[in-house]
């Protein structure tokens, strides 16, 4: 497990490094400017992004250093969303300000900036890399290709609903949007003569009463994880789109959840303060992180 970076974040201005079998925090970093957002790990685990009230910085994950490796501002308000390129070469952001950013990680500016005309909740990068996903306050859901550096396509599930997140399959198959009405979109994702991804619709699921917080495809395009403010999580079949399993436990509403790379385990972080790991074979939790998430 040591190859496991599990780390926490939230109103407490603070990010927490973890062990992910004992529960204990063996790392705290201080983020003084802000609540954090957000936080998000490059694939090769060097850096972690905290995302916070208009700037997200940069840390090292094995370092002892407290202070961010860069900060890259530009952002009104709290930024919602934060990514990065497969190879880590670039950064994508989305935020309150109604803008989808990306940043260079060798230098501090914006290098692009797309107007979203609202909000902006969520924000995923499609397999190819080419093209990020993008849901907003109203309802939209905005695809901008990068390699023509406009909006190639526009969705809108509900008129006026927030589409609260947005996950992808790794093999680029289907797209999920889900949002404060407690339901999920799928679309099937095509790739035509052109670049451009194309969707088509594949099932609405009726998936929570509340609000969906998160919502998240696992690695090997089994199962879908929602997240709500029902205070439950439930793991979805995606083959009929089937409830396998509702975990429940936390007693506040669950805001993110991330599965572990063999998805055999999922990692949920509430209002209640902890963070929780579950065990996706039985549906128990294997332990709880006692954090300000």
């Amino acid at each position: 497990m040591s190859s496991v970076v599990l780390a926490t974040a939230g109103y407490d201005h603070t990010i927490r490094f973890w062990e992910a079998t004992s529960g204990i925090c063996y790392r705290t970093l201080q983020y003084a400017d802000s609540q954090v957002n957000k936080l998000e790990i490059t694939s090769e685990k060097q850096y972690i992004a905290a995302a916070g009230n208009s700037q997200v910085r940069l840390f090292e994950v094995n370092s002892n250093d407290p202070q961010p490796v860069i900060s890259y501002e530009g952002h009104q308000g709290n930024v919602t969303a934060v990514g990065f390129q497969k190879d880590s070469k670039w950064m994508y952001t989305g935020g309150e300000d109604g803008t989808v950013r990306v940043w260079d990680l060798r230098t501090p500016g914006c290098q692009r900036e797309y107007g979203s005309r609202a909000a902006v909740n969520t924000v995923v990068l499609h397999p190819n890399q080419g093209e990020l996903i993008s849901g907003d306050q109203t309802g939209h859901i905005r695809v901008w290709d990068l390699t023509a550096n406009a909006c190639s396509c526009e969705l809108v599930p509900e008129v006026g609903t927030a589409v609260r997140s947005l996950t992808v399959a790794l093999d680029g198959s289907m797209v999920v949007a889900a949002n404060n009405h407690g339901t999920c979109y799928v679309w099937r994702m095509l790739r035509g003569t052109s670049l451009t991804t194309h969707f088509e619709p594949l099932h609405k699921l009726r998936a929570h009463q509340g609000y969906i917080l998160k919502c998240l495809i696992s690695p090997d395009v089994q199962q879908l994880a929602t997240t709500s403010s029902d205070k439950t999580v439930k793991l979805w079949n995606l083959d009929g789109f089937t409830l396998d399993r509702t975990l429940t436990g936390h007693t506040r509403w669950v805001w993110d959840c991330v599965f572990s790379v063999d998805a055999a385990y999922l990692v949920t972080a509430s209002s209640d303060a902890t963070a929780r790991l579950w065990d996706l074979s039985s549906g128990a939790a294997e332990g709880m992180l006692g954090a300000e998430t």
